[in-house]
This record gives structure tokens, C-alpha cells and sequence, in this order.
């Protein structure tokens, strides 16, 4: 079986650290043609998925409209609750959707997918939580959408320390689940998880995770020992993304991922770092070209080695197979 690469983007307004219900300029997404043209040359389908002020800001909807009438890339879902509508919590303490009362978190969601198809004309099924706040609640909202895939999952990593969930247990492959259980695979389940590809450089993922879990629970983690392991190149976790890998750094994980038994990659990245400053990975122009080389670097690897680009939607399919 083929390997099939996701390209998933958090398509989202500028600001970065400012938790703002209103006022979120989107000026990055005038940079979007610049990435799809070169999606395009290599044959890849991106996935936007895309936040209220994007889908509310009418210049963003014509450049991403005008992608998806070429069928170029399909339009997804990303909730930043903070600046999705209704507003009616504490803006300082919403951070993650899933700790919201359901009926919020719901009315939020919902208010999202409506203004996505209001302004693409699409009724997105892939779904992604902001800072992946992802959890059984959001599940339930999602399914009773229509969704058919979330790529909310962050395997390895423990978001707790910003109010997130610990997903260092959490599958590292494809897998279907009910919403009672999102970090289960269950056979038949109503919806898809297609996690973000992360893993170790190293081999044995499992036994990497283990003593990068002991090491954060020990008192090492107070000396600062995981990060003279990284710069050390003896234990690296990491995601597949090129804000933070290297271009080299993101073949060995595909390649390290893929000998583990996975038929898929999923590349993801924010769409603000094509704007300089916006964002905490790319600072001045030098680093947007850094970037735009990593992604390169890893659509050649992909086309050389036979791998075959798909919408996320299409993950839906190849569970079928």
C-alpha cells in the first residue's frame, strides 16, 4: 500500500499570544498563493482548516475560494474558541474548547461550520481543535456535524502544563473511535483520528516515550536533561512540521515513522508563519525561506519515494480499503 501524505494547515489570523475575541487581523492568508503554487507543482491537495476571523474576513474568503473552485485544496475546521462566536466566558480562561460547558463549546462549533459554509460554499467533514484542546465533548459536537475526520492528536506530547491533555499515550496511527473514548481505537467507530505525525528520530518509539515520560516526572526534568538530550541527538522528539524540523530532520522522521507500520504522513503548520513576526518559528525573512526549503525538501522526498498526496478527507477512503 502507497503511503499517502496530508498536508494540513492551521489557516488562522495573525496574532499569535493575543487571545482577542475581535479586531484578529488575517494579512498572512494573502501569502497562501505563494505555498499553493508550490503544493501545485508537486501535485499536492493541502487541507485550510480554517478559523472564524478567516472565514469571516472577506479578503481571506476570496483567495482561499478561489483554490478550492480550482479543486486545489479542501476547506477544514479550526476553533480558536477565544475569538469564535458567542462570546459569553472569560477570555482569560478559554483557551482550550474542550474544558468549555458543553452548550458553549457546541454554539461555538456550530457557529464556525456555519460561517464556513456561508463563505465557501462547502460543508467541511475535517476538523481540527486549536492548541489541540481536543477531548470526548468536542467529539460528540463534530459527529452530530457531520464531520468524518479530526487530526486533533498530538501522540507523545503532554500539553497539561498549558491546560491542555496529555496525549503521550495517545495512538500514533490512524484509527477510528466513538466520542466516549477520543484516545481509543475502536473498530467501526463513527469518526476518524489521523494524528499528526510525531514521533523520536531515534528508533522504538515506545521506549523513547518511556524515558521521556520517566525524565519529566524525575528530578532530572529539573536540570534541564531533555534538552541536552536533543542538542545531544539522543533523544528527539518531534512533530512533522517545518517550523520546527529541518527538511533533513523530516524525511528521517517519515522514514522512522514508516518503518514503524504506518501507511500515512500528515505535515502540518500554522499559515501565520508565512508572514514574518507573526509567530514564534519564522522571525525575519531568512526564516520564511527556511521554511518554504523544509516543505520543499520534504514534497520531493515524498514524490521521489512514490508516495501519493490526498486531501484529508480522503483518509475517510483509505480506511475502506
Amino acid at each position: 500500500m502507497p503511503v499517502k501524505v496530508f498536508i494540513t494547515i492551521d489557516t488562522e489570523e495573525d496574532t499569535w499570544s493575543q487571545d482577542k475575541a475581535t479586531g484578529n487581523c488575517c494579512d498572512n492568508i494573502s501569502q497562501i498563493p505563494q505555498i499553493q503554487e508550490l503544493f501545485d507543482r508537486y501535485g499536492a491537495i493541502p487541507t485550510y482548516l480554517v478559523s472564524y476571523p478567516v472565514a469571516a474576513d472577506a479578503h481571506s474568503v476570496i483567495i482561499l475560494r478561489d483554490i478550492v473552485e480550482r479543486y486545489r485544496c479542501e476547506i477544514g475546521t479550526h476553533c480558536h474558541p477565544w475569538n469564535t462566536p458567542p462570546f459569553e466566558e472569560n477570555i482569560s480562561n478559554h483557551s482550550m474548547i474542550y474544558r468549555l460547558p458543553y452548550k458553549m463549546m457546541k454554539e461555538k462549533i456550530e457557529a464556525l461550520h456555519e460561517a464556513i459554509i456561508r463563505s465557501f460554499k462547502v460543508a467541511p467533514v475535517c476538523f481540527r481543535a486549536g492548541r489541540w484542546g481536543f477531548g470526548s465533548e468536542v467529539s460528540k459536537v463534530i459527529h452530530n456535524l457531520g464531520y468524518q475526520v479530526d487530526t486533533s492528536v498530538t501522540p507523545y506530547f503532554d500539553w497539561t502544563e498549558y491546560d491542555g491533555p496529555d496525549l503521550t499515550e495517545a495512538p500514533n496511527f490512524m484509527y477510528r473511535f466513538d466520542p466516549e473514548n477520543v484516545l481509543e481505537e475502536k473498530r467501526g467507530g463513527c469518526l476518524l483520528e489521523v494524528p499528526a505525525t510525531t514521533g523520536f528520530l531515534q528508533k522504538h518509539f515506545k521506549i523513547c516515550n518511556s524515558i521521556r515520560k520517566k525524565i519529566r516526572r524525575g528530578i532530572l526534568h529539573r536540570y534541564h536533561l531533555l534538552g541536552v538530550l536533543d542538542r545531544l541527538r539522543v533523544l528527539n522528539l518531534r512533530i512533522l512540521s517545518p517550523e520546527s524540523c529541518s527538511g533533513k530532520d523530516m524525511i528521517k522522521l517519515s522514514r522512522k515513522f514508516i518503518l514503524s507500520g504506518q501507511h500515512y504522513l500528515n505535515m502540518s503548520f500554522h499559515s501565520n508563519s508565512l508572514l514574518p513576526g507573526r509567530n514564534p518559528f519564522v522571525h525575519n525573512e531568512q526564516d520564511l525561506k527556511n521554511l518554504l526549503h523544509n516543505i520543499e525538501v520534504f514534497l520531493q522526498f515524498a514524490k521521489e519515494e512514490g508516495m501519493s498526496f490526498s486531501p484529508l478527507s480522503g483518509a475517510a477512503e483509505l480506511t475502506k480499503e
